[in-house]
């Protein structure tokens, strides 16, 4: 029932539903104080809804936005609380003297202070927004003062209003006690207060405080694009919860032929990008995106198929290669869209004939079989359990767009695989990790997800009592400790490298300083392999684990675990370079023969029916190597899947790049050729649109072109 509530509510926990039923008890208390009047009911209301407004705007909780949107806000919330007090001064017979009137002309100049606050805020911050947003890339020609003290500008409405506290705990303390100073107090502090946060912005609104305009920026991007000339982007756009697509890639980014650029599009994305030493550059607006000069990149790879891309497929000096996010049976490997590319690249010879049986226009030979680079660090499977009980890995996929029954085992199946491994006869240690987009669009899916997580919560507990393992847990105690007081530290030491500038800085400085250190980034992937080795060392190889977030990483989650219970994603694709045996739930109840043909990457897999009955024979191929029927299948399944071990995926990655680098130098000097010097590749333009990058420094055009980007269109 509380969960149902929380659901609905938009709450994050238990907690932030408790603050959201105070406040909306603690309102109707104030006015029937107000009214009675009771100045103690008063006080004890009002301490209860700023203390429950704090909470949940410190938590950010969504119900702060459902607030806003129904027209009680929190403007609306403490004028209230200030109406209902002026109306208890007249209710106790205080209303001709002279602390009512000062009491009401300090809330009114108090909120006529809002104004200029808020307006210097909003300017502040709007002449501090670049039009883009770079991370190793120099703009030395572009002076980004350094930015004001975050304190002045984070949550500065929320901070304002609550000075109205001194004026409210006065006047109250005064009508308590007689004394009408302690009011004067509290007001004349209220309204100081309000003064000194507009004098403390006001420098910081100053010409030399600010950054330069939108065309100075983006002129400085137009030279350091000139002498760098990029010639391999990987080009991203996506959702809040899309940098896993662009993260994978980073590894390959930095070990690719050439000079490589990572280009962006949502500003929101940059702070969730992983440590690179690559050039980063985002472009929110897509005028400013057609408007610079690429004519220098022969090679753009897209890792995801989004609208977006149209303003990178544009430019025809380059060659435009989709290389997705991950290799599976999904309808999303066969998109359509994929079309529009110069060419595919897959893993294996299993995309190949995914193109090709579902004839959605991609052309053999516009395909070509790279691997899979970021499968490195997968551990290969010795053929036994690493622990005295092997760890079996739930990773379950998203429920999807489409409400596909199919899409994630999660509805139909979560409970059952989940019930079935912690009930195993011998016993087993779960690893539970969910996809980060799972309830993004099906509620009931967030719910199963819950039910899972508590199921697993419980059973590990239920194992902490448990005599077999409490002798456990005493003998590795001292261990467990170590590796905690070890993750500590690195954790410190990676927040203290998390930001190549001073604490506090804005988008602005963090583009200005966070300039490669080679040193540093050796520092930090150092600590995270430290980090993850520290992680799994915390607790015993007999504990049942639910792992979220980016860290550890799923292929971490892989090499920790001996076997996996899966969908149809590329989860399971990236698992089969592993060699341990997997099962994946059929949860659209099509049969295991169907759903093997249907799916490559099934072939070599336990099929699991919805009350995963089938476990048992994944947990026997686990044990005992004998009882593995499918190894040979997996073998030549990851052939297939996902190509061979030599030469390496990286190498054919980059014979791929060289391959289409020649294809594109081949094209640009052909074309020059035949238009015998005339210009080529103009960007296209708005009727009646002035040129783009120069002109307009006023706020409402840099607002226009660098306020939040809407979402991308997906396609696929």
């Amino acid at each position: 029932m509380i969960s149902t509530v929380i659901r609905l509510a938009r709450v994050g926990s238990r907690s932030e539903l408790a603050a959201a039923v105070l406040l909306g008890l603690a309102f109707p208390c104030l006015a029937l104080a107000a009214l009675i009047p009771n100045i103690w009911l008063f006080a004890g209301a009002g301490a209860v809804t700023y203390a429950a407004d704090w909470y949940l705007h410190q938590k950010k909780s969504h119900l702060v936005n459902r607030l806003n949107s129904v027209r009680v806000g929190l403007p609306i919330r403490f004028l209230l609380r200030q109406l209902l007090l002026v109306l208890l001064l007249a209710r106790e017979g205080l209303a001709e003297q002279p602390v009512f009137y000062a009491a009401v002309a300090c809330f009114l100049l108090f909120y006529g202070l809002q104004a200029p606050h808020g307006a210097l805020a909003a300017f502040i911050r709007l002449r501090r927004t670049l039009p883009v947003v770079t991370r190793n890339v120099d703009l030395h020609g572009v002076r980004i003062p350094d930015a004001p003290p975050r304190a002045l500008l984070h949550r500065a409405g929320e901070k304002m209003l609550h000075l109205d506290l001194p004026a409210v705990a006065g006047v109250v303390t005064a009508v308590l006690t007689g004394r009408a100073a302690f009011a004067y107090a509290g007001i004349a502090a209220t309204l100081g207060l309000a003064v000194l946060s507009i004098l403390l912005l006001l420098p910081y609104a100053r010409r030399k405080r600010r950054v330069p305009g939108a065309g100075t920026v983006l002129k400085a991007v137009d030279t350091w694009l000139r002498e760098y000339q990029p010639t391999v982007a990987l080009y991203f756009s996506g959702s809040d919860d899309a940098a896993y697509q662009v993260n994978m890639w980073l590894d390959t980014m930095e070990q690719v032929d050439g000079r490589p650029i990572i280009v962006m599009r949502e500003r929101n994305l940059v702070p969730k990008l992983g440590d690179t030493a690559v050039p980063v550059l985002c472009i929110p607006g897509g005028q400013h995106m057609m408007a610079r000069d690429w004519s220098s990149l022969r090679v753009t790879l897209y890792p995801a198929n989004v609208g977006k891309n149209i303003h990178m497929l544009r430019v025809p000096t380059s060659k435009h290669v989709f290389i997705g996010h991950g290799d599976s049976d999904k309808l999303a490997s066969v998109n359509p869209f994929s079309k529009v590319y110069d060419e595919v690249w897959t893993a294996g010879r299993a995309g190949r004939d995914r193109y090709a049986l579902a004839d959605v226009g991609v052309r053999d030979e516009d395909i070509a079989e790279v691997g899979r680079p970021q499968l490195a660090p997968i551990r290969t499977w010795t053929g036994a359990p690493k622990n005295p009980i092997p760890t079996i890995l739930y990773a379950p996929t998203w429920e999807g767009w489409d409400g596909n029954p199919g899409n994630t085992s999660l509805l139909l199946a979560g409970e059952s695989i989940v019930r079935r491994l912690l009930d195993a006869p011998d016993p087993v240690r779960v690893v539970y990790k969910p996809h980060p987009f799972t309830g993004l669009v099906n509620k009931k899916a967030k719910a199963a997800d819950e039910r899972v997580r508590a199921l697993i919560a419980e059973a590990a507990a239920r194992r902490a009592t448990d005599p077999r393992w409490t002798r456990e847990a005493a003998a590795a105690q001292a261990g467990q400790a170590a590796a905690r007081a070890e993750l500590a530290r690195v954790e410190a030491r990676l927040a203290a490298l998390a930001s190549p500038g001073r604490k506090g800085t804005d988008e602005a400085e963090t583009s200005r300083v966070s300039l490669a250190d080679p040193h540093r980034l050796a520092e930090v992937k150092r600590l995270r392999a430290e980090w993850n080795d520290a992680y799994w060392r915390s607790f015993g190889w007999w504990e049942h684990r639910v792992v979220t977030g980016a860290q550890p990483h799923l292929y971490d989650c892989f090499n920790e675990s001996d076997g996996m219970v899966s969908d149809i994603s590329s989860v399971v694709s990236d698992f089969i370079a592993s060699g341990k045996p997997y099962a994946v739930t059929d949860s659209a109840g099509v049969g295991a023969d169907e759903f093997r043909r249907q799916n490559t990457a099934v072939r070599a897999a336990v099929v699991l029916s919805n009350s995963a009955a089938e476990l048992d024979e994944l947990l026997a191929a686990v044990a005992d190597p004998a009882a593995d029927r499918t190894a040979a299948e997996r073998r030549a399944l990851k052939l297939y899947l996902l190509g061979p071990d030599e030469p390496t995926s990286l190498e054919r990655f980059n014979a791929a790049v060289r391959a289409l680098t020649a294809k594109a130098v081949a094209r640009n000097e052909g074309v020059a050729q035949r238009l015998a010097g005339q210009t080529i590749g103009e960007l296209d333009r708005e009727d009646g649109a002035a040129p783009l990058g120069v002109g307009d420094d006023s706020p409402e055009a840099v607002a226009e072109e660098t306020g939040a980007a809407a979402e991308p269109t997906a396609v696929g």
